[in-house]
Formats: structure tokens, sequence, C-alpha cells
């Protein structure tokens, strides 16, 4: 997943769009977030499991880009 891409992301992600973030496959992503060892906190929704943005950006070491001085 690119740079741009994560920047995109609603404030949750179904757990499929974290898994891709995080290069793990569908099944091994799923088992970890039964078992309770998903890398990031795993968000239950009904039977849905979401993640959110903010858990995501922050375990893969992502920051928004800031503007510096000279841009404002």
């Amino acid at each position: 997943m690119t740079h741009d891409e994560l920047m995109t992301l609603p404030v949750a992600v179904p757990l499929e769009t974290a898994n891709r973030a995080l290069h793990l496959g569908r099944t091994t992503g799923y088992h970890l977030a039964r078992t309770g060892r998903y890398p990031v906190r795993v968000l239950r929704h009904g039977r849905a499991y979401k993640v959110s943005r903010y858990d995501l950006h922050r375990h893969l070491g992502v920051a928004a880009e800031v503007p510096s001085d000279r841009e404002l």
C-alpha cells in the first residue's frame, strides 16, 4: 500500500484493508484478530473486524505530511 493510499484511509478500515497495509494474508490476519494477537488494536463491529486508521498509521510509523514554515 502506498503512502498516499494510507493517508486517504477512512477513520476505521476493514480488517482486509489493514491486512494489506501490514502485508498479512487473509487467513493469518483473521486468525491473529480472533486470538487477540493482531499487531494493532482490533475493533469488533457486529461480526466485522475493523482497525482504526490512527493505530494503523502509528504501527507503520506513517505521519501526515506537515507543511514547513516556508509553505505557510
